[in-house]
């Protein structure tokens, strides 16, 4: 087994876990299985009870583990389905250490950090390193493990002497270290200071951790000079210093990677450069060019309580953007604090209150995510509301659906009463109740999570047939409530359609609305499992919807999983071949903004100022 080790230095944000994704990427392309590893030092125990303002949204495995977001970085770069263990935090390591110093296995010892827990992150990366990920029978080739923080924090200190240790153990030629730093640009001299990452490389160094590569990230490529005095100074071959400048989207990283032969001076550290090949990344370098090029925008309403951070609903943008891609559209998503449509909102502050109002009616679609608590509920309820009785296409992702429930049977069945006991214990009427086999003394890892099968129960459907026609599908869940299997019957019979449901038979999974154009429901979270090449068929549905291609989809889904193909014309222009309404057009427009007037558009820019963690 062979490892890479992805650090930081600086400052946090950087784009650690998107330049580890990319690194897997090439690897990948040069005909080698990749796995990967995510070190969050933190001593929670997983990601679950964080709030999404603290860390991002949390991401869903197939195995019901809450992880870190950036394993849905890996997933959708790599295509590969990891496991919770392949997120190891401070909490985990700590917890498996005194669990064995219960049992006696430590025989009398005095436990202490060194060697029992740097022993015992070293055994748990080389226990991990070796689960197949990618339904193949057999270890990974190369393990990427990113290490979570900066260099010099506290809190990761074990995690370094573990990792120092570790390279060691393991030997030369099966350890590569790449150290991604920070190149800032003064306005007051315009000079690309290399001082910072001089230091963060002797702090590493310090700790006994020596970089085989540099990722500098910059908002220009680095200039010769730079990158001399950068080798100079840190000690590696300016051949490895790599540059990171700001690219229109992130799917351009992978091939920043190739062209600077990035994977030539990994593979070389490994000793691996008999056994790989070049890397083939012609499908992923016409995506990210197509995804420049689009012009015509689809605007998505995106309603939620935590829009002050697009992290938080980091895997449904992902989502949306590969809908929209696969389209053939320019995603635009207005944000829309649920709570700015509410009436409180208009006494309080009527401009908020005009401004979400004017949002929600001039988008195509209409998006309500997941979430927890009754802050802007009612703001939700509305916005499920407006699109039901105005035919804009809805999607409702697990609150979603349920604060689609409850509009239905407070609008629609004159159920006025009706709510969530979530959020009123003591309702007369309640259509959503909290599941039996929960916990309400325990948070974490209580929920309903994990992978679970869903069968339509309708086969003339939107859903049904967006899927492929199947007769099941396996999504991931996290949810504590559920529709009150009291209420089906009544539901069913004034007009809303429960299409599919568990294998029960008695819990909901997904609502639609038979008369809508696209008004669709899910108790799941199909937005962990999109990826570039494969975009989720529900989101898939509401981008079509909302840019009046719905019909052709249902007729033949696949096609949006089929390669892209374009071509450079000669006078260098980037030509995708983009279809519409049934008619192929050819655009050469230039790549836009994606930030403008506040909106988030889908180029999605790997940015100085906003590389992961981005305020909207």
């Amino acid at each position: 087994m062979k490892y890479v080790l992805v650090t930081g230095g600086v400052v946090s944000g950087l784009g650690k876990g998107v330049t580890a994704s990319s690194i897997g990427v090439v690897l990948k392309a040069c005909g080698l299985r990749v796995t990967s590893i995510k070190i969050d030092p933190y001593l929670n125990t997983d990601a679950g009870t964080m709030s999404p303002f603290e860390h991002g949204e949390v991401f869903v495995l197939d195995d019901g583990g809450e992880v870190d977001l950036d394993l849905g970085n890996y997933e959708r770069f790599l295509d590969i389905k990891l496991t919770c263990d392949n997120n190891i935090t401070t909490g985990k390591i700590y917890q498996s250490v005194i669990d064995k110093e219960r049992r006696g296995d430590y025989l009398g010892k005095t436990v202490q950090v060194v060697p029992h827990i740097t022993d015992a992150i070293q055994e748990w990366i080389e226990h991990v390193a070796v689960i197949p990920v990618d339904g193949k029978e057999g270890p990974a080739d190369v393990c990427v493990i990113e290490l979570g923080g900066t260099i010099g924090d506290i809190e990761s200190m074990p995690f370094i002497e573990a990792l120092g240790q570790f390279s060691y153990r393991v030997g030369p030629g099966n350890f590569c270290l790449v150290h991604v730093s920070l190149v800032p640009v003064l306005n007051v001299v315009g000079e690309q200071k290399t001082k910072p990452t001089q230091h963060s490389v002797r702090g590493l160094r310090g700790l006994g951790l020596t970089p085989n590569i540099l990722a500098c990230r910059s908002a220009k490529v680095l200039e010769e000079n730079v990158k001399e005095k950068l080798s100079q100074f840190c000690h590696v071959p300016a051949a490895n210093i790599i540059t990171l400048n700001d690219v229109t989207n992130i799917w351009h990283i992978p091939l920043l990677l190739r062209d600077q032969k990035a994977h030539e001076a990994i593979l070389k550290v490994l000793n691996l450069q008999r056994v790989a090949r070049e890397p083939k990344l012609e499908e992923w370098m016409n995506r990210a060019k197509l995804c420049d090029a689009l012009h015509d925008p689809v605007r998505i309403a995106m309603v939620g309580k935590y829009t002050g951070l697009s992290d938080s609903y980091l895997s449904v943008l992902k989502a949306l953007l590969h809908a929209s891609v696969a389209c053939r559209k320019k995603l635009v998503v207005d944000w829309v604090p649920s709570t700015d449509l509410e009436e409180n909102t208009a006494k309080e502050a009527p401009d908020a209150y005009n401004a979400a109002w004017n949002l929600l009616k001039g988008a195509d679609g209409i998006l309500v995510p997941g979430g927890f608590g009754d802050r802007g509920v009612q703001g939700k309820i509305l916005a499920a509301k407006y699109a039901r009785e105005n035919n804009v296409p809805y999607l409702g992702i697990c609150l979603g659906m349920q604060i689609a429930v409850i509009d239905f049977a407070r609008s629609v069945m004159n159920l006025w009463d009706a709510n969530s006991t979530e959020f009123d214990p003591d309702t007369r009427t309640p259509c959503v109740v909290f599941m039996p086999e929960g916990s309400k003394t325990h948070m974490g890892g209580t929920m309903r999570l994990g992978s679970r099968r869903t069968y339509f129960h309708v086969t003339d459907c939107k859903s049904v047939k967006l899927y492929g026609n199947v007769s099941y599908v396996d999504e991931r869940h996290r949810h504590r409530y559920e529709v009150n299997p009291d209420m089906v019957a009544e539901f069913e019979s004034a007009g809303l359609a429960f299409v599919g449901k568990d294998e029960t038979g008695k819990r909901m999974e997904i609502i639609e609305l038979p008369a809508h154009p696209y008004f669709v429901g899910v108790q799941f979270h199909p937005e962990f499992k999109s990826r570039p090449g494969q975009p989720s068929a529900l989101f898939s549905g509401l981008i079509a919807a909302s840019c009046g291609q719905l019909d052709a989809l249902l007729q033949n889904p696949s096609h949006l999983n089929k390669p892209i193909k374009a071509k450079i014309s000669s006078n260098g222009v980037f030509s995708p071949k983009v279809y519409q309404n049934g008619h192929q057009k050819g655009h050469t427009h230039k790549p836009a903004n994606n930030l403008v007037n506040g909106n988030y558009y889908s180029n999605d820019w790997f940015h100085l100022r906003s590389p992961l963690r981005r305020e909207v």
